[in-house]
């Protein structure tokens, strides 16, 4: 009997990238022995997406969909996916082209032989920018220096995962789940695959500057404590600092000398209270996570389903 594969993909404003993106997901799985599902996941699109997705369900059994209520951000669009999938394994890519689906035959053969979990590294091509290519190189060290997680430069949401492997990850209870960081975290039996990234078939990128430093700030405060203990080293630091200036200028008014300098004084002060709010803040992100899991608020609402979409995990 042949294994089932299905193909987790959220979208958001992508209605003309739809109709391509199933047929090469298709084109892709058809040489395959294999029984499969495309799951596209309408992550609060306001354009034509919902409609697209529709459209391609209705004229392929293997095109499923499900749309969410509002845009609840990719990586809770992602988890969406993922609980309603029905394959054996899942692969889940982007819905811009750039997760070349050409690569799908190469992540199921290394689950065929005996892998739980199949990442991927994208090897940029010249069309990627330097900009792109130094802010991501520098995530992924900073996150891998900050957390007991490595990630490879170049990782992604490309990749292929078992289903037992997914019962696991439903046992994450985190607000803003970084699924990158908690695959590679969980362990199990892991190999990569290497791929040159597309060029995006149509309209722009999604993930402006804001919302990758929002995306990246997320991803750390999800698996590290260190910007918290930083914060305790940094208070001492700056404590030294100004009991050494204390020191300094009772020295001095036992000499009989006077500390002349307002300026210098209020710049001291404007410092160590520049620092103290750092700390506040950083104290505040972890307070507002720990909020967040309180309320229970559900991670996504599904509106919509195509055909007959259950709900596979809680």
């Amino acid at each position: 009997m042949s294994r089932f594969l299905s193909v987790v993909i959220p979208v958001y404003n992508e209605e003309e990238n739809v109709p391509e993106l199933g047929r090469q997901v298709t084109d892709a799985l058809k040489n395959l022995d294999v029984r499969y599902e495309i799951l596209f996941v309408d992550d609060g699109s306001n354009d034509g997406t919902w409609k697209a997705i529709c459209d391609a369900s209705s004229r392929h059994d293997g095109i499923e969909g499900i749309r969410l209520s509002r845009n609840f951000g990719h990586q809770h669009a992602l988890l969406a996916g993922l609980s309603h999938a029905r394959g054996e394994a899942v692969i889940s890519m982007d819905g811009d082209l750039q997760h070349p689906p050409g690569v799908i035959p190469a992540l199921f053969e290394k689950w065929k032989q005996g892998f739980d979990i199949v990442n991927t590294v994208r090897t940029d091509g010249a069309e990627t920018g330097g900009f792109k290519k130094m802010t991501s190189s520098c995530f992924y060290r900073l996150f891998s220096s900050m957390t007991d997680v490595k990630l490879a430069p170049g990782s992604s949401d490309f990749r292929l995962i078992d289903a037992r492997v997914l019962e696991v990850l439903f046992e994450f209870r985190d607000t803003d789940i970084f699924l990158r960081g908690a695959v590679q975290w969980v362990g199990f039996n892991c190999a990569t695959v290497s791929y040159t990234a597309d060029r995006r078939f149509t309209g722009e990128t999604k993930y402006p500057l804001k919302k990758m430093l929002k995306f990246a700030l997320g991803a750390v405060i999800s698996f590290s404590n260190k910007p918290l203990r930083m914060g305790i080293w940094l208070g001492a630091a700056t404590s030294v600092l100004a009991a050494g200036e204390l020191v300094y200028i009772l020295i001095r008014y036992a000499q009989g000398a006077t500390i002349p300098g307002w300026a210098s004084t209020m710049g001291i002060i404007s410092f160590l209270f520049g620092v103290l709010f750092i700390i506040l803040g950083i104290i505040g992100l972890y307070i507002s996570r720990i909020h967040k899991i309180l309320q229970g608020r559900p991670r996504f609402i599904v509106a919509e389903r195509t055909k007959a979409v259950s709900r596979r995990f809680p």
